[in-house]
């Protein structure tokens, strides 16, 4: 099967995309190579073959789950440079515009 201009084009509306005619060239031609590519590994026989999740067959490593302590509120905030009891501090993000009728 391979791919024309106008199934580029095609492609292209679909994605929203704009190409020149010769990037539409091109693009012709590398699909067309991949459809080649994809023509040749189906001439493989994957008949006796497991599918793979995984390229590289690996274990997992865990570790133990050791319940650890935590940073405290008063240490977290000591280098704080503007804090209240337990929050930091920041300047305002968010901007509300008071002439807006929303």
């Amino acid at each position: 099967m391979a791919v024309s201009i106008e199934d580029v084009k095609y492609i292209a509306t679909l994605a929203r995309l704009e190409f020149t005619e010769n990037e539409l060239d091109n693009l012709a031609k590398d699909m067309n190579e991949i459809l080649g590519y994809m023509d040749k590994l189906n001439e493989l026989d994957t008949e006796n073959i497991e599918p793979l999740s995984y390229p590289i067959e690996k274990d997992n490593v865990f570790r133990e789950d050791i319940l650890k302590g935590s940073v405290t509120s008063e240490s977290a905030l000591m280098n704080a440079p503007d804090a209240t009891e337990h929050f930091f501090k920041v300047p305002k993000v968010i901007k509300v515009n008071k002439t807006s009728n929303k």
